[in-house]
């Protein structure tokens, strides 16, 4: 391997990344953005990547959501809020059902572009470059606004940064303290199937800290009991960006991408001998790397070499998305030579991406029961090859939105119309989010429990 230098990506071929007009205003952008403070820090990247560890060991599980891609226009304090409270419920329902600690880990405060099938979007007889995120361009359909704009990056990461000052008050001043389980309902899910449900879990909740504090163990003497650990993740995509946050760590002489504490590189742009998979071989943030039906075992192997060359335990997380008609052709042999070659890795299912299909109505939608399928062939394959589905990947909102079929609700072709709002791909809302994490509860418990005895 060459000797890597934080830029040494520019010498390899890169996919997905726009060309911009006037290079010498973007790398005034980009230069000033190397001088502004880490949005993350080295410390909580080592904290993450040691409950990562626990994962790939089957003692954790990860969930990994949020938005497809985050908006400049709802971007507002609520929405945060309300996909807060949404990973917080998510994330005590397969607690407390699966006995296990969950890694919280959010699509949030930086995931802004998106790589796209096509580089032109056509409507009527016109044809302007596709939307590509908002910290490129902008989603309007005009010449002006298709057009990549480097300053857009100014306000991607004042927008990641307001985001994330948020989300640690959330964290730490006593918004996720367990007593206030009943606080974490978002208005709307009172009306739905699952509020029954939770609220039972509230009651059980109640009950056993109840016990406890008679037994002394109060919040006072136990932050775990009223704090949370949250980490944010992006698709390292947009490499120029990537490296001027690209910092070297005091402490260490490391290099840590400071824009998030978890990156991942996406099923177009995992190229062995591409700039993607090049930048993320040098730093030392957990790498996800999305898993397709193009994806060849030996090709992936090879990736998680290059990037985990000591083969280190929380390292590597694969995220799986072939749509649940195709799980069983193909992640058996992607497991099977993952564990021929003792490769230390995360397993974590994305059920959202290769299950969306054009409803009869012409919107992108995702069904339901598609996704929920997908992730039980997932568990049902690990399980057969004796290895632990350890985490769940899933686009999803806290606002009561219709973009995604079926659930519980009901939700019909007819009624995408009524609340579509996402700017690309089409999202759970939250009785969908916390409907599959009832459904999933179960079966990650087994897993983990076979797992476990296995080795």
């Amino acid at each position: 391997m060459k000797k890597w230098k934080i830029n040494s990506w520019r010498n390899y071929p890169v996919k997905h990344i726009p060309s911009y007009e006037d290079e010498k205003e973007l790398n005034m952008v980009l230069n000033k953005i190397k001088n502004f403070p880490p949005l993350v820090f080295a410390g909580e990247t080592r904290h993450l990547k040691q409950q990562l560890a626990e994962v790939v060991d089957g003692k954790a599980f990860l969930l990994q959501g949020g938005d497809c891609a985050e908006s400049f226009a709802e971007f507002n304090p609520d929405n945060i809020r309300d996909y807060f409270k949404l990973i917080l419920q998510m994330s005590l329902v397969l607690t407390y059902s699966a006995s296990l600690p969950v890694v919280k880990l959010g699509r949030i405060a930086g995931q802004f572009s998106k790589p796209r099938s096509s580089p032109v979007e056509k409507q009527g007889n016109k044809v302007l470059p596709t939307y590509l995120g908002d910290n490129i361009n902008s989603i309007e359909f005009n010449e002006k606004a298709r057009k990549p704009d480097p300053k857009r990056l100014f306000k991607a990461y004042s927008q990641a940064a307001s985001t994330l000052n948020l989300l640690r008050a959330f964290c730490h001043g006593g918004f996720a303290d367990l007593k206030k389980v009943h606080l974490w309902n978002l208005g709307y899910i009172n009306k739905s199937p699952q509020a029954k449900k939770f609220k039972e879990l509230e009651d059980k909740i109640a009950d056993a800290l109840a016990f406890m504090d008679a037994c002394g163990i109060t919040s006072e003497f136990n932050r775990r009991l009223k704090t949370v650990n949250f980490w944010t993740s992006h698709e390292a995509l947009l490499l120029p960006f990537e490296e001027c946050m690209t910092r070297i760590d005091s402490t260490t002489g490391e290099y840590h991408d400071t824009s998030a504490h978890f990156v991942w590189i996406g099923d177009r742009t995992r190229q062995l001998n591409g700039g993607h998979v090049e930048f993320c071989r040098g730093i030392e943030n957990p790498i996800g790397i999305k898993c397709g039906p193009t994806s060849k075992p030996d090709e992936i192997v090879k990736i998680c070499n290059v990037i985990n060359p000591k083969n280190e335990k929380g390292k590597i997380t694969l995220i799986s998305r072939f749509g649940y008609e195709q799980v069983e052709k193909f992640l058996p042999k992607l497991i099977r030579g993952i564990k021929k070659e003792g490769l230390n890795v995360i397993w974590s299912c994305d059920p959202m991406h290769g299950n969306t299909i054009k409803s009869a109505t012409g919107f992108k939608t995702r069904p339901f029961n598609n996704v929920l399928k997908e992730v039980k062939n997932v568990f049902a394959v690990h399980q057969s090859e004796g290895s632990y589905a350890g985490g769940l990947h899933i686009e999803m909102t806290g606002q009561d939105v219709t973009e995604c079929i079926g659930g519980a609700q009901k939700i019909s072709d007819r009624d995408l119309s009524s609340r579509y709002h996402t700017h690309c791909d089409p999202r759970l809302n939250a009785n969908q989010a916390l409907e599959l994490a009832f459904l999933i509860s179960d079966e990650i418990k087994k897993n983990s429990n076979y797992y476990r005895k296995a080795i």
